[in-house]
């Protein structure tokens, strides 16, 4: 898309403090960005995004969490208290920001970017779990369903430690394949230093 800086560091992003953080602060780092929501039947991936966190961060890589309330209302709260919830309730101990929006006229610029720089994959008709979901999408966001817009909480994007975005995991993904893509993104970087 014309008109987007090229890369993931030229954005900043609000944390839940108000403090304007640049994402230059990430740079030279694998990063992995997923919009969640505390009342969602995927807040299960916490823990798992906290595991991967807490195995990576000394290696060179971080998550950033941004908090959305546009999927079924599923993060009615406030930034500060999400990320207080997050923290109490998941035990997440990696960079949370501001609720934002992330499809629509009012999506935060990074999304913008993100969703311009890799598609979503197509929609996995053998999965169970995913056939229910896009039955859910169908029926409250069927727009969200249409181009490269977000479909669902914990989509998750992937960046290498140049600020390109790599892949696009959707919620419902194996963590254990995006394990695999970090790892292989931290082995390049090693062989590099």
């Amino acid at each position: 898309m014309e008109g987007f800086p090229l890369n993931f560091y030229d954005y900043l992003a609000k944390k839940p403090n108000g403090d304007i953080v640049s994402m230059q602060t990430y740079e030279g780092k694998v990063t992995l960005i997923v919009n969640t929501a505390n009342q969602c039947q995927f807040t299960y991936q916490f823990e798992d995004l906290q595991k991967l966190y807490a195995k990576y961060k000394n290696q060179g890589f971080t998550v950033l969490g941004f908090p959305s309330n546009q999927f079924a209302n599923q993060n009615p709260e406030n930034s500060l208290q999400t990320a207080s919830q997050c923290q109490l309730n998941y035990g997440v101990e990696f960079p949370m920001y501001e609720v934002v929006e992330v499809n629509g006229e009012n999506t935060h610029p990074l999304f913008d970017h993100l969703k311009s720089a890799v598609e979503p994959r197509p929609i996995n008709k053998s999965s169970i779990e995913e056939a229910i979901l896009i039955d859910t999408i169908q029926q409250l966001h069927p727009t969200y369903l249409i181009g490269n817009n977000i479909r669902w909480n914990f989509t998750k994007f992937l960046i290498d430690a140049q600020g390109n975005v790599i892949q696009r995991f959707e919620p419902g993904d194996s963590i254990i394949d995006i394990e695999k893509a970090i790892e292989q993104l931290l082995l390049v970087e090693s062989a590099k230093s």
